[in-house]
């Protein structure tokens, strides 16, 4: 078991047009070195020694509450789907990122340093073929931060899931739930 590359990231908290298209083209193929630092230049460091030693590769990203982990992973797999020109399965990150909607209604909760912050981890396995084109995708949750449900510090709220079934209390699919405003429902919901 090796380390490799490092990279240290930080959260702008704003777009920058560091991501799109032509910034992915100029990390293809690249070196690493020879580029700046970047989360282009991890993937293709990976997608390199894959292609190179016909070996599984892991990308680890970590980092506190609000950091961005989220959205360097989905740069990672668009970086994957465009440098490995995926024809009939071009939009798997597309597929993948469709179900975070869901994931994170019942996954993320509003912290004090995040609105919509992730309390579980999220293990995403990017299949490729023989060419080394998109397959599928497989993503896997755990350590569901289960004491949320009947207890949020102050200024934090339960999973947004709660919420969102509370605002929908009167469509009628879920009147049989009984559901009131969730202010009212301040045990789960505070």
């Amino acid at each position: 078991l090796a380390a490799g590359i490092i990279l240290v990231a930080i959260n702008p908290y704003k777009q920058l047009p560091i991501y799109g298209d032509a910034i992915i083209h100029a990390y293809s193929g690249q070196n690493m070195g020879d580029m700046d630092p970047h989360i282009f230049a991890v993937a293709e460091e990976a997608y390199k020694q894959m292609a190179r030693n016909n070996k599984n590769q892991s990308i680890i990203v970590s980092g506190e509450s609000g950091a961005g982990k989220t959205v360097s992973a989905r740069y990672t797999m668009r970086y994957f789907a465009t440098v490995s020109k995926s024809s009939s399965n071009a939009h798997v990150e597309d597929k993948v990122l469709a179900s975070n909607p869901i994931t994170e209604a019942v996954g993320n909760a509003k912290t004090t340093r995040n609105d919509n912050s992730s309390r579980f981890g999220k293990y995403t396995e990017i299949s490729f073929d023989r060419s080394y084109q998109i397959i599928g995708a497989n993503m896997r949750t755990y350590l569901l931060e289960k004491s949320r449900v009947v207890f949020q510090s102050e200024n934090e709220r339960n999973y947004h899931i709660f919420y969102q079934l509370c605002a929908s209390a009167k469509q009628p699919e879920y009147e049989h739930l009984k559901l009131g405003r969730s202010q009212e429902n301040n045990l789960l919901f505070s």
